[in-house]
């Protein structure tokens, strides 16, 4: 594809994350991804301390190129998690979920580079003062936990308030998107519905075939009234919350409902009693292929938009300024 800062800064061929979705980016699909020349990110949300030593061991085992661990650090074993990457020298750690700042010098101190996913300028501001190395710019179109602002218009306002390299994430499928992503500032892109739909990707053919088939208006939120909203495909289990958080059900109900369900989906292949978590790119999505596959396509994509819209895309030179 083409070299931008955060290829130059990770040491990695195409400017793509694979993003790190708990329960689904294990080792082989980190793995995958990294050997195919973008950044596999381990989604490290549901393990536990030796979980995540064993996904790491088994990463290693796969690939010797860049990849990435997530951490929520609102996870009672974050401090661990984090502690665990130092020694392992992860090379990057994404966060979300909380305040990266307690750690990042630890992090920096043995070469790892840390990213964490904002849905503001107020927190892209923040957190480029902590000293993190870029940042993960979120929008609303994303699967499982989002923000309030939309990726059109999310990533330009990022753009043009910090210096660090700024990753598009929310809305992006194909080449098209890593083009307009990158016209609107974007030095890179986080893809995590996307490569659902990979066969290095191990989650229980039910998901996949749900995501395969959904169509653009099939995800909705939930869980507005708590404060952390969710985007999952429509279920049986989706339309029940948002009934109940209709009828001003409790925090605490609310999550009794949701807890678990996930795993239900991604492991059992409950698709209707669990929570099916996707972007609104499932319209776009409706072949499994491998890794190698998906970023070949990617780059043909990417490069037929740049033959039709050549006049108007920035040189190289400007990419890297």
């Amino acid at each position: 594809m083409i070299s931008t800062r955060v290829t130059k800064l990770l040491g990695i061929r195409y400017p793509v994350f694979q993003g790190g979705m708990a329960w689904v980016s294990s080792a082989t699909l980190v793995a995958g991804v990294s050997n195919a020349g973008g950044l596999g990110i381990l989604g490290s949300g549901p393990m536990d301390p030796p979980a995540l030593h064993e996904e790491l061991r088994q990463i290693k085992q796969l690939t010797d190129k860049p990849f990435g661990v997530n951490i929520m650090l609102m996870m009672p074993d974050a401090p661990e998690l984090v502690n665990i990457c130092i020694e392992a020298r992860v090379p990057v750690v994404t966060t979300g979920a909380g305040n990266p700042g307690p750690y990042i010098k630890a992090l920096k101190d043995v070469g790892c580079r840390v990213i964490p996913v904002v849905s503001s300028v107020a927190l892209a501001k923040r957190l480029e003062r902590a000293g993190v190395d870029a940042l993960i710019a979120e929008g609303s179109e994303s699967g499982g936990h989002i923000g309030e602002i939309s990726t059109m218009v999310l990533i330009p306002q990022v753009v043009d308030a910090v210096r660090l390299p700024v990753i598009a994430a929310g809305g992006i499928a194909d080449g098209r998107g890593i083009m307009a992503a990158m016209a609107l500032g974007a030095q890179g892109v986080q893809m995590g519905t996307r490569f659902i739909l990979s066969k290095e990707c191990f989650v229980h053919e039910n998901y996949k075939k749900v995501v395969a088939s959904a169509k653009d208006r099939d995800t909705v939120i939930t869980g507005l009234s708590t404060g952390h909203p969710i985007r999952v495909i429509r279920n049986k289990l989706a339309k029940y919350y948002l009934e109940r958080e209709k009828s001003g059900a409790t925090p605490e109900e609310l999550e009794s409902i949701a807890r678990g369900s996930l795993r239900k989906a991604v492991s059992e292949g409950d698709v209707e009693n669990g929570s099916i978590m996707a972007g609104q790119v499932c319209g776009l999505i409706d072949r499994e292929e491998t890794c190698q596959e998906i970023f070949s396509r990617l780059e043909q994509e990417f490069f037929q938009v740049q033959r039709t819209l050549a006049p108007s895309i920035p040189t190289q030179k400007e990419l890297l300024a």
